[in-house]
């Protein structure tokens, strides 16, 4: 007899989806190179399905120097021009300048506070934010916190960072755990 675990349901069917849900999603993260690249991931899904971004995420990873926040900030256009040439990624321009402006403001974040991770956390004092959802069909695109944090990057100068982006990115690192109650993640 095997026993399956219960997952969300966004997570099922799908060996990439399932590991992703089981291993990352919800999970707190504090490493600032994780954070800037799981915030750009979630910028490049904007009007896509996270699925789609998923199954990209290494050719990402290697086409933005595994988002190294110091590299990314120097790219200058020959390397934007580049990306732009990268069929394995999402060509988007606007997308992509986002992310080059978004890392040199990451930079000035960990000049100011010490670091991105101490930023983030700061919002909720370094809480996990838990949710006691039961069905997919109650989980917000957005939230008060989410609305905070989007409004102080947007006065920051970061791109691509509106609320339902922000709280999609809240979710992928830990700062929200919106993991369903019947789901083995939710702890």
């Amino acid at each position: 007899m095997t026993h399956e675990k219960t997952r969300c349901p966004w997570a099922e069917n799908d060996e990439r989806m399932s590991k992703y849900h089981d291993e990352v999603w919800g999970k707190p993260e504090h490493d600032d190179q994780k954070l800037f690249a799981k915030l750009c991931l979630d910028l490049m899904q904007a009007g896509l399905t996270w699925r789609t971004i998923l199954y990209k995420q290494e050719n990402f990873e290697k086409a933005f120097n595994n988002f190294h926040i110091e590299t990314v900030a120097d790219y200058d256009e020959a390397k934007f021009n580049e990306l732009m040439q990268d069929a394995g990624i999402v060509r988007n321009q606007l997308k992509i300048r986002a992310i080059i402006n978004n890392a040199n403001r990451a930079l000035e974040v960990q000049k100011e506070f010490g670091s991105f991770d101490a930023y983030l956390w700061s919002f909720t004092k370094g809480e996990v934010i838990k949710n006691h959802w039961q069905t997919i069909n109650e989980i917000p695109a957005t939230s008060p916190l989410s609305d905070a944090i989007s409004k102080d990057l947007k006065k920051r100068g970061f791109r691509f960072v509106g609320s339902t982006i922000i709280y999609a990115f809240l979710q992928a690192v830990g700062v929200v755990n919106d993991h369903l109650t019947n789901c083995f993640c939710y702890q």
